[in-house]
């Protein structure tokens, strides 16, 4: 009535409950090693041509966990896979 907003008793308890429950999984907890690895290499700005060597791994299989990644967690691009990783401490700043 006065251009408030109303929460009701139930809503009011949930949102309670959801600043104290403890912090959920983050998103790179989902990922395989292999997908970890691949994350962080290209955060610290690894082509993926040297990501496969070093892991001797083909390009194409590098490629395949990069997308994966990618879907995983949201991400577009390597950009965004960076400061994700930097954000979440995988890399350092």
């Amino acid at each position: 009535a006065q251009g408030r907003k109303y929460v009701t008793p139930e809503i009011a308890q949930m949102l309670v409950d959801s600043l104290t429950a403890p912090a959920t999984e983050q998103l790179h907890q989902k990922l395989s090693d292999r997908e970890l690895q691949t994350l962080v290499m290209i955060a610290s700005g690894k082509r993926l041509s040297d990501i496969a060597l070093e892991l001797k791994l083909s390009p194409k299989t590098v490629s395949v966990y990069r997308a994966r990644v990618l879907e995983k967690l949201g991400l577009t691009n390597n950009s965004e896979m960076t400061v994700y990783a930097i954000r979440n401490g995988l890399v350092g700043d």
